[in-house]
């Protein structure tokens, strides 16, 4: 059984910042992409940033030069830090990864962690 497990969303002002970190656990042979999503009220999920197994990153274009993915591979975790934070910022962030878990590759999703940008 694998779990993803995210942490670090808060409330906090416009222009202040956040680190979100995700920590995939359990029985894990290896982990290749790893992601992370959004989703505001009434709006569909987004990929708002990924890093593959070599570290290549892709962001969405509203947040490039704000945010940045990161992976600590030795920890089975991932960050997504978040910089000069604005209101259409606030949404539910979910992590995301493809795992081989038991000589299978599936991709685990994180419960969401909320993020709130408000004055």
């Amino acid at each position: 059984q694998v779990q993803l497990v995210e942490s670090g969303g808060a409330l906090v002002q416009p222009g202040g910042s956040l680190r979100l970190s995700c920590a995939a656990s359990g029985s894990i042979f290896s982990i290749n992409a790893m992601g992370w999503y959004r989703q505001a009220p009434g709006k569909q999920r987004e990929l708002v940033a990924s890093i593959n197994s070599v570290g290549g990153t892709n962001y969405v274009d509203s947040v490039k030069g704000r945010f940045t993915i990161s992976r600590d591979n030795a920890k089975n975790t991932w960050y997504l830090q978040m910089n000069s934070l604005k209101p259409e910022d606030t949404a539910v962030y979910y992590c995301n990864a493809a795992i081989l878990n038991t000589g299978t590759w599936r991709v685990y999703w994180g419960q969401g962690t909320q993020v709130t940008v408000s004055s």
